[in-house]
């Protein structure tokens, strides 16, 4: 599953089993890790596609308390313009795991390590800059630091397959 923070362009992944109910506990995870003022700010609304995973938006947009945390928006049907902004980030993704491989072989610190170069690599549309130290700047590196994200050099930054290598 991935996560595209808007403002940063920051994208965080955690692998996991796509079924509903592990989508769910995801977002309790996060909650508890981040607590619930973060994540609030964090993540207001959620624009997501309408997949099986998805089926149970309740159990997302509200806690054990009933206490609404967030809302979740669906994109149409075949509308992956809907939400571009996830989908160029996705292309940094398979620019180390090409298409069609297999996830399964990935530890969830694999994953944190290319969500962590990705996040290193300077964007023209931040004005140069990278989304680590956007975020950082705007929220706090103690909140990476918590996802397990790290700021990897500029120039050590390394977007191809090679990064994986298993």
């Amino acid at each position: 599953m991935w996560f595209r923070l808007i403002r940063t362009s920051l994208l965080y992944a955690k692998k996991l089993s796509i079924t509903a109910k592990s989508v769910a506990a995801v977002f309790n995870h996060m909650d508890r890790l981040l607590g619930r003022e973060t994540f609030k700010k964090l993540f207001p609304v959620i624009l997501t596609d309408n997949g099986s995973e998805f089926s149970d938006p309740l159990k997302i947009e509200v806690d054990s308390n009933g206490e609404i945390r967030t809302r979740i928006f669906y994109c149409q049907t075949n509308r992956p313009d809907q939400k571009g902004n996830i989908e160029v980030s996705h292309e940094f993704i398979r620019r180390v795991i090409p298409k069609g491989k297999s996830l399964d072989q990935f530890t969830q610190d694999d994953i944190n390590l290319m969500m962590s170069h990705i996040n290193s690599y300077n964007r023209l549309k931040l004005n140069d800059r990278c989304p680590y130290d956007l975020f950082k700047f705007l929220y706090s590196e103690k909140i990476l630091i918590r996802l397990g994200l790290k700021r990897i050099a500029t120039d050590e930054v390394n977007l191809t397959p090679k990064l994986l290598k298993q």
